[in-house]
């Protein structure tokens, strides 16, 4: 599954979603980002939502996982956490 693909998942769910679980922005970065993805590579998402909650981003996960059938692993961004990996996501980050 490629970049636009995922892409256009992404923008559904959001559409569909945004509501329900507070999300503000969500997008790729990672190789998905980069369209360098292999078969086995898993999708990074990153995502800014209204307010943080641990079970927000778990069922997130689960109902992303379920429409793209991948591994994905999920980054909330936020004004504190690690400068590397925020820097890379502003960097390469492709939002929808």
């Amino acid at each position: 599954m490629g970049r636009d693909s995922i892409l256009a998942i992404l923008r559904d769910f959001k559409q569909n979603f945004a509501e329900k679980y507070g999300i503000l922005e969500i997008g790729v970065f990672g190789s998905i980002a980069r369209d360098e993805a292999r078969e086995d590579s898993d999708i990074d998402i990153c995502i800014k939502t209204k307010t943080p909650n641990p079970f927000t981003m778990v069922h997130l996960k689960e109902e992303i996982e379920n429409r793209v059938s991948k591994h994905v692993d999920i980054v909330r961004m936020r004004e504190k956490m690690n400068p590397f990996l925020k820097e890379r996501i502003e960097k390469e980050g492709v939002y929808v």
